[in-house]
């Protein structure tokens, strides 16, 4: 059982940036791929960002690319979501998850993980 913890939601101005955070006390976050995905109010989960076991690959969705970047701290057993030139749009709960792989968080058009945190809000102001 992982138990993940996303933290660092907040209102900000468009522009801005935010740091968020996926923490799990145990077990160890490397030997899982982490997702970040984002609900908005009304709309569907989707998908932001996603690292690889041991870091083999990061991806990112097209409508974040340039200005989201994710990272893994080993040492901290976290996994960041740095969020930089925010836009209203932006808006959403944000989670993180754990699966085996990237390409393992999708069953087709649906969103699948085996672990999912409880969400941190995020308010982008225009």
């Amino acid at each position: 059982q992982v138990q993940l913890a996303e933290s660092g939601g907040e209102s900000v101005q468009a522009g801005g940036s935010l740091r968020l955070s996926c923490a799990a006390s145990e077990p160890s976050l490397d030997k899982y791929a982490i997702g970040w995905f984002r609900q908005a109010p009304g709309q569907e989960r989707e998908g932001i960002a996603c690292i690889g076991i041991n870091d083999v690959n990061t991806l990112y969705a097209d409508y974040v690319k340039g200005r989201f970047s994710i990272s893994r701290a080993n040492d901290k057993n976290t996994v960041y979501l740095l969020m930089n030139n925010l836009k209203p749009e932006d808006t959403a709960v944000y989670y993180c998850a754990a699966s085996h792989s990237c390409p393992g968080f999708y069953d087709g058009a649906d969103i699948r993980a085996d672990y999912w945190g409880q969400g941190t809000q995020v308010i982008v102001s225009s």
